[in-house]
């Protein structure tokens, strides 16, 4: 095995390292890990797809949102309705950075926006929005927004025996409506805040609570909880995914440093990259590690 699988990516340090703790894994000495434990988790936001201007979902709650105090204006001045709809910076810059207490509200809303709904009916208004809405920047759908050199990261684990989960402070079902087609990534390896769901009288609805959310020490609880392992293998972006790169062996972290073909920021990634220098992290350069960004 070897790194033929990453093409978008430029040879060098980076690319290399992968390859070689990949390898390091598989061959018998003190680095073998079994082929039970071998766990890559990715966070989704900035690290599988661009997160700017705002992450995906952002846009999605913002659309269903908008139609909700439409129906019901006496919500316009209740938060987080009245930030999303004044379009206030400090709420908008805070959930861009997944400031804790800004997605908890978020979440808390759209665990309640959708209570009462099925899967099929939460899925069919999701498969809506990325049918016809689109980005910022570029002439494209989100889905196509997706980042290359982790598809072919992916390939390239899989074949090293991995299994690979994506895990995300974002809404859990929101992510698997189009995760198999998007990532090649099974519903069952999507880890995020999610509602709790209700069965009754037949029918599979959605529930008003969520359930903890995947973010900082949460993400390595959620994996905890959903493998019963730790991360061999973990690749995130920003603050929130601290946590969850140190319970791995192997810490990629993605520097959005391209402001050419992508965007070029460090707010809500500062800590982390000062942790990924000091603790020698592996620093994949957006600009320079990448031959190409998107799919």
């Amino acid at each position: 095995m070897n790194g033929d699988k990453l093409k978008s990516w430029n040879d060098g340090p980076v690319k290399q390292s992968i390859i070689n703790f990949l390898d390091s894994t598989v061959e018998e000495g003190l680095d073998y890990v079994k082929p039970e434990d071998r766990i890559a988790t990715f966070d989704n936001d900035g690290t599988l797809w661009a997160e700017k201007p705002a992450p995906v979902q952002l846009n999605f709650l913002f659309l269903a949102f908008t139609k909700r105090v439409q129906n019901e204006p006496f919500l316009a001045d209740k938060q987080p309705y009245k930030a999303i709809l004044e379009r206030d910076k400090i709420f908008f810059q805070n959930v861009i950075e997944q400031k804790p207490e800004a997605i908890i509200a978020l979440e808390d809303v759209l665990a309640r926006e959708w209570a009462g709904k099925t899967p099929d009916e939460f899925e069919s208004e999701v498969k809506e929005f990325f049918a016809t809405v689109k980005p910022e920047k570029f002439e494209s759908n989100f889905t196509e927004l997706i980042y290359k050199p982790m598809l072919e990261l992916f390939d390239l684990l899989k074949d090293y025996k991995y299994r690979v989960f994506i895990c995300s402070g974002g809404g859990r079902d929101f992510m698997r409506v189009i995760c198999e087609e998007a990532w090649g990534i099974f519903k069952e390896n999507v880890i995020g805040s999610a509602a709790e769901y209700e069965y009754n009288n037949g029918t599979l609805k959605r529930g008003t609570v969520l359930r903890g959310i995947a973010l900082g020490p949460g993400k390595v609880e959620h994996i905890f909880a959903r493998t019963g392992r730790l991360p061999v293998f973990a690749v995130g972006n920003g603050d929130v995914d601290i946590e969850m790169l140190e319970s791995a062996k192997f810490r990629l972290f993605i520097n959005h440093d391209d402001d050419k073909r992508e965007y070029a920021y460090e707010n809500g990634a500062e800590k982390i990259l000062a942790i990924a220098k000091e603790k020698n992290f592996t620093i994949v350069s957006m600009k320079n590690d990448w031959k190409e960004i998107f799919k």
